[in-house]
Parts: C-alpha cells; structure tokens; sequence
C-alpha cells in the first residue's frame, strides 16, 4: 500500500526528481532500468507466465516450494515456499532466502515477524529473532533485490517500486535511502546484473526463463520505504 500516493499525471516529474538525485552511477543505472517497466499490475495470462519466470528463479536458488492448494500459514514456513500467490510477492521471498543466514532460512517468515500476507501471525511473531531496526534494514534490501530482480524479467518492476514506497519521503531522503540499500546488495555481490549469471541470456519468450539485464555502470497495509511487501 502506497503511503502517499502520487496522482498519475505528477508521476513523471516525481520519477525525473528522484533520478537527479542519485549521484551513484550504477545506482542510477539500476533506477533507469526500473522506470523502464510497467507500473501497472500484470494480469491474466501475463501475470501466470511473471509467476512462473518467479518460481524459476526459486528452483535456480535451491528454495523448496509447497505443492499448489497447500495454503500455508506464512508465504515462507521455514521449509518451503507459499507458490499460490503473486510473481512479485514470490521474488521478495526468494529475495529474503538470499539474504538470509542457513539458521534464520529455518524459521517461519525468515525470523523477521509477520508480513501482511501472514496467516498465523502469532506464530511468525514468536519466532521472530531480528530487532525491529534489523528488520527494517532486512526488509529494505529484500524489496530492492525482489524490484531489481522484476526489472532484469521484464515484470512490472515500476509497479513494485511504487507500492513498496520507495518514493516516500521524495524531497527528503528517498534517493539517499536507495542508494545505501543498492550499495548494500552491490557489497554482498547481487548486484548490478541482479540475478544469477547462468540464467541470464535464455529466451524468455518462453515464459519461463529470464531476459536480458542492464548493463553495469512492502501489499496489504501501510509499510515503511522498502518495508514488508
């Protein structure tokens, strides 16, 4: 959910006033190729292939996933993967399963708390392990790797950045904020291809496999910039 959403027509400018601020080139360059994709949902037919180019990505990782229908307590159990649900929400998982260490990727929704989409909230609660500056840090570097991921698959990356707030706080710190969580994936090597190097240049007019990246150079309730989506 948007916390100030930006009308339509003001889109454009609020966009061109975020890039002039970002004085990292590859950062930029990241940014560019994310404005480049739909901000709108996809839908239909579309929205099923974005899905299975997500769980992909999954298999690729090494990330066990629940049969279709299991309908578990959390989008991650500590054991597999939630695949009944949207392409983004799915690599904002698998975002999370990258970041975390062998001992947090054993605990319902990674030891970071409930998210909006958690079922058993009492239960996420109780296992969670990560302070809650820890877990805003966590959750704004899981946004930004599931965001960059949707860019370099050509889903609506645009749309993500949006509902996940990354504009939030545009005059203030927003471009500032994006820079260090990039800079923080970019220490940890996922980015600037952001996805792994072996999947990249197959077809993905397939519907199932990734396309090409750019070169180098947070759902239901109201969430912080990069937070919980």
């Amino acid at each position: 959910m948007i916390l100030t959403p930006i009308p339509r027509p003001q889109l454009a400018a609020a966009l061109d006033r975020f890039a002039a601020q970002l004085d990292d080139r590859d950062g930029h360059a990241a940014f560019v190729r994310i404005r480049m994709t739909s901000s709108e949902r996809a839908t239909g037919d579309v929205a099923e292939r974005h899905r299975r180019q997500a769980l992909k990505l999954a298999e690729h990782f090494g990330m066990p996933v629940h049969p279709p229908g299991t309908r578990p307590g959390f989008n991650w159990d500590g054991a597999a993967l939630d695949v009944d649900t949207e392409a983004y929400v799915i690599l904002h998982e698998i975002a999370h399963f990258v970041l975390a260490p062998p001992e947090r990727r054993r605990l319902v929704d990674f030891g970071l708390g409930p998210g909006p989409d958690t079922r058993e909230r009492a239960a996420a609660e109780s296992a969670a392990v990560i302070p809650l500056l820890g877990r805003e840090a966590d959750e704004a570097e899981a946004s930004l790797l599931g965001i960059l991921w949707e860019a370099s698959l050509g889903q609506p990356a645009l749309a993500s950045f949006l509902d996940q707030n990354w504009l939030e706080g545009l005059e203030r710190s927003a471009a500032l904020h994006f820079t260090q969580v990039f800079a923080r994936l970019q220490r940890r090597g996922l980015t600037p291809l952001g996805l792994p190097p072996d999947l990249l240049g197959r077809n993905a007019a397939s519907g199932d496999d990734v396309g090409p990246v750019w070169p180098s150079s947070r759902r239901a309730k109201p969430v912080p910039a990069g937070g919980r989506s």
